[in-house]
This record gives C-alpha cells, structure tokens and sequence, in this order.
C-alpha cells in the first residue's frame, strides 16, 4: 500500500508541474508602405503689384486670393496669379505633417529686394494633410509679399526655392 501511495504521490507531482507550463508561439510580420512623395505643381507668384511712396504687403493665400494693405495696388491687369502649388502621394488613407518656410524668404531684382514671409498651407500645419483613396492630396502655400515704399520696378525671383516637406506621422 505504502509503494501504491508513493507511485501515486510521483504520478502526481510529474502530471502538476505539466500543468504548470504551456507554450504559444507567435508569427512576425511587416508591411512596406509607399514612400511619402511631394512634387511642385505652381510655383508662388503674386502677379502684377503696384505701389506708392508708402510701403505695404501683398497677401496671397492657399487658395490664390490676394489681399493688399498700406500703399500696394492691385492693377487691372493681374499678372500671373498662382499660390505655391504641390501633389504630396504615398500611401492611400495615410495622415502626414507637414513643415512650410518659417523664416523670411528674399526675391530680388538687380540690386532690389522684397521679403516674403508668412507662409500659410491647406491643408494647415498645424492640422496635416491626408491622402486620399488613390493616395494623393493637393498642397497649396502662400505668403506675405513685403513690399517699400517707391518699390523700384522689375521682375523679383529667387531660383532657390523655397522648401515645403512632408513626413507621415
């Protein structure tokens, strides 16, 4: 009886520490997303401005109004009118930051200069953009024209560039 107990307390004890451990296994996996793209589609142009002996701004926004303040004019004859324009494309549904000039920008012609600055987006910065369901969305920018009294008259352009870069979040 005692060997009956003894072989039933080790069945036991071995049938116990089974229970006590299990295994589960698990697969790893990653899925390679489209790189995020932008592409200038328009470059910013605030058309044909006038001014005064007093200095002023022209504001030309996302959308390609312009508004003027101080001695700046809009002629007539607009000029060619056009905010920044970009295609941003990567992956369809996916959310992206986006960063836009925060210093000033210096276009000149001859020895003349004019800042611009101020530069605003749609989608905004603060908000981000969104590709849609073919994975691409339309990014605009515009800006601040500063321009001095008795301007001197010319074409004003900076072949630099600015920069406008995106990133998904």
């Amino acid at each position: 009886m005692k060997k009956i107990l003894a072989s039933s307390i080790v069945m036991f004890a071995f049938v116990a520490s089974t229970f006590g451990q299990v295994t589960a296994s698990a697969t790893a996996s990653a899925t390679i997303v489209s790189p995020i793209a932008i592409a200038r589609t328009a470059h910013m142009n605030f058309g044909n401005v006038a001014v005064s002996a007093a200095a002023g701004t022209v504001v030309l926004a996302p959308g390609g109004g312009r508004s003027v303040s101080g001695g700046v004019t809009l002629p007539a004859v607009t000029g060619t009118v056009t905010a920044a324009s970009f295609t941003v494309s990567g992956t369809p549904g996916y959310t992206y930051s986006i960063i836009i000039p925060t210093t000033d920008y210096i276009i000149s012609s001859g020895g003349f200069n004019m800042t611009v600055n101020s530069f605003t987006s749609t989608p905004t910065v603060a908000g981000g953009g969104t590709l849609d369901v073919t994975g691409n969305q339309t990014l605009n920018v515009g800006a601040t024209l500063n321009v001095t009294g008795s301007q001197a008259p010319g074409t004003y352009t900076n072949a630099t560039g600015f920069d406008v870069t995106v990133n998904y979040n």
